[in-house]
């Protein structure tokens, strides 16, 4: 496997530590532009994949029988982190969908950002399946199975109608055979599908361009999810998080993944990009995704502002002392 050095990390002057991984761009039709590494790599595409599952929910518009609204349907393609906001909607999609708890197949769990995770200890609240930090994906298979009739047992079973439903809308929007797929299991449960890097970009940057697609039915689903996503990107991630930088502004749909891998396309460009950091960093993502839009020379100067706004080039100890610095070190090829 190819890699390539993408950031360096420095303490006082000396190199402390290095991130490898890959990166690939394409064109609108699909031909790489640009690589970094083996883009031919199976990657595992985690939670970057929750735009692609949740399409035949928007396809089927199963959201509408239940009343679901906008902010609630965004959900569905959410790493959400328990703050209060998604504590909302997450329950009311609980009741809207007449659904217990214990319906969801992912683990009880606190919420993911510090201050209500911290807040939720003090209360003394336990953990809960509805803050898995994937519940809003779980959310949005079960009304799919709802609306369609089919099984609310086995929602998260790879055979499943509903699940197939998603493999099939993963496997157009990537332009891979599902028979090539490769299969793992997330760590919500969900099925979660390995495919080679060019195909991930090649899935965002039709994502991001729903006129190129020939399926009359996956352009109106892909042309809702990327509305969803700009409309309300706190409900991705959280506040202060790169899933919020980047949709906010209307030209980008983005979404990472855990360990490392992130996907994002461009509108008015209409290119994809996918990237993966093999030791599974996320932190540095802001300093390569940066990198990658000012190699492009990328018109929207602040949304690369808010990158490096979001995670200084600088690095502070526990006291807020400047200790060090990270730098991005590659070039497109």
């Amino acid at each position: 496997m190819k890699l390539e050095k993408l950031v360096e990390d420095y303490r006082n002057g000396t190199l402390e530590n290095e991130h490898y991984g890959q990166v690939c761009v394409v064109n609108e039709a699909g031909e790489v532009i640009h690589a970094l590494g083996d883009v031919n790599t199976r990657t595992f595409l985690r939670s970057s994949a929750k735009p692609f599952q949740a399409l035949p929910v928007y396809m089927h518009e199963a959201e509408k029988p239940f009343h679901i609204t906008d902010k609630e349907a965004t959900i569905f393609m959410a790493s959400q982190r328990g703050e209060a906001y998604h504590e909302e909607v997450l329950i009311s999609l609980k009741e809207k969908l007449g659904l217990e708890e214990d319906t969801l197949i992912c683990s009880a769990q606190y919420p993911l950002n510090d201050a209500p995770k911290e807040q939720y200890i003090y209360d003394h609240k336990a953990k809960r399946k509805l803050l898995h930090n994937c519940a809003g994906k779980h959310f949005g298979i079960l009304s799919l199975a709802k609306a369609l009739g089919h099984s609310l047992e086995t929602y998260g079973d790879l055979d499943s109608e509903v699940q197939q439903m998603s493999l099939d809308a993963m496997a157009y929007m990537a332009e891979y055979p599902k028979e090539d797929f490769k299969f793992g299991v997330d760590g919500c449960g969900f099925p979660v599908y390995a495919i080679p890097l060019k195909h991930i970009a090649k899935a965002y940057m039709r994502l991001a361009n729903p006129d190129s697609l020939d399926d009359d039915k996956y352009a109106k689903a892909v042309r809702r999810a990327g509305e969803l996503m700009n409309a309300h990107p706190e409900m991705i991630a959280s506040h202060d998080f790169v899933c919020t930088v980047l949709l906010n502004d209307p030209n980008l749909v983005a979404k990472g993944g855990a360990k490392g891998v992130y996907g994002i396309g461009l509108r008015d460009e209409k290119i994809g990009i996918s990237l993966k950091v093999m030791d599974g960093s996320e932190d540095v993502w802001p300093a390569i995704i940066a990198r990658i839009l000012e190699s492009l020379n990328y018109k929207n100067k602040a949304t690369i502002e808010a990158l490096y706004h979001l995670s200084p080039s600088h690095l502070t100890n526990d006291g807020g002392k400047i200790v060090g610095e990270r730098r991005a070190v590659f070039t497109l090829q």
